[in-house]
């Protein structure tokens, strides 16, 4: 392998890892699950197999495996670098569509569509799990999260500006309505006492309250 032939591999590793740390931070931005990895390889000799000897696994260690499809195209890598161990899966045009991850103390899996942009996130932080959508124009549309308060459900417009919110809390089930401009516009709840609703004006003044 000539110095020509060498820089082109470098700069091909260094698109890969900056392609798979753009798809780490997006993942975690946006709230979504990946596991940390641990692989152990085993290889047995056909002939070995077949005279039923008793052959001791034998373990591989490496910090990174590069799977190929039958055209020499990368298919799956699995990495362990400073940011931790993930699994990076790959479709027929080159393009990102899986990585599983370990993002410091929290497991993410994030999931891509054709033109390699995250579609939605799953992770879980120590607050509980939280699961993220967003459209084909890159804008968070739905938010799914546990945590020890209550499961929290928010949606979003297609500007990614807050317009519904459902929980589920100690004092009972809620509902947030909001405008374009994502302020509170109409508040429904179940408490102790029974049912709330409360209608809001365009700088938050209630308006009307029952009960």
């Amino acid at each position: 392998m000539d110095t020509e032939e060498r820089l082109e591999k470098l700069e091909r590793e260094l698109f890969a890892e900056k392609r798979r740390n753009r798809w780490l931070l997006a993942a975690v931005g946006i709230g979504v699950v990946g596991v940390g990895l641990a692989w152990a390889l085993t290889t047995i000799t056909p002939t070995a197999q077949a005279q039923g000897a008793n052959i001791e696994p034998k373990v591989i260690r490496a910090t990174r495996f590069i799977l190929e499809d039958a055209t020499g195209k990368t298919r799956a890598e699995l990495v362990v670098d400073k940011t931790g161990p993930g699994l990076t899966l790959y479709d027929e045009n080159g393009k990102i569509r899986v990585m599983l991850a370990m993002s410091k103390d929290e497991p993410v899996l994030a999931l891509g569509d054709e033109n390699e942009n995250v579609r939605a996130s799953l992770r879980v932080t120590k607050d509980g799990p939280a699961l993220g959508l967003l459209d084909e124009n890159d804008k968070p549309r739905a938010a799914l999260a546990v945590s020890k308060d209550g499961p929290r459900l928010v949606l979003a417009d297609e500007n990614g500006k807050f317009r519904a919110g459902l929980s589920v809390v100690k004092e009972g089930p809620g509902l947030i309505l909001a405008d374009e401009t994502s302020k509170t516009r109409v508040g429904l709840g179940v408490i102790k006492n029974g049912p709330m609703l409360s209608l809001f004006d365009e700088t938050g003044k209630v308006i009307w309250k029952q009960p």
